[in-house]
């Protein structure tokens, strides 16, 4: 676990470092991989800006808050960080639940035998018989065309 605080525009206070790196290291029981956390620590005026980002294996986390207290704005950003790591951990779970399963590739889509559509050639010279002979898809007779539509 890799956590680095950096100041801007604010001078380095220990009670901040302190602060962010104890409240960021409890993260890393919700992640499965080592995390590396890089949180920046601002001042833009009058409002405490914080930003956060941190990456574990493949998972990428980022979120920022600007508040008028420092620690408030650290607070937020760790809730933010908790909500996103908890939603991807959960849709993992959820796709573990199911087997890996969607709707577009489940099981029953995998299993099942293909089905083999007409091809366009064999539907055109199939001869026409019933009561569908004469009838275009609508119902209605069709229409032969004579000759040109041009008047002569």
């Amino acid at each position: 676990m890799n956590i680095s605080v950096t100041f801007r525009h604010v001078d380095a206070s220990d009670s901040i470092r302190a602060r962010a790196t104890e409240k960021f290291a409890k993260l890393q029981k919700f992640l499965r991989q080592p995390m590396t956390a890089r949180v920046t620590v601002s001042l833009e005026k009058l409002l405490h800006q914080v930003e956060a980002r941190i990456s574990s294996g493949g998972n990428r986390f980022e979120a920022h808050e600007a508040t008028e207290d420092m620690y408030t704005s650290i607070d937020k950003v760790l809730d933010k960080l908790e909500r996103q790591i908890r939603a991807t951990k959960g849709v993992a779970r959820d796709k573990n639940k199911r087997g890996g399963a969607t709707l577009r590739r489940g099981p029953l889509a995998e299993s099942a035998a293909p089905i083999r559509l007409a091809s366009a050639k064999a539907a055109k010279t199939a001869p026409r018989t019933g009561s569908s002979a004469g009838k275009a898809g609508n119902g209605k007779p069709s229409k032969k065309k004579t000759g040109s539509s041009k008047a002569r």
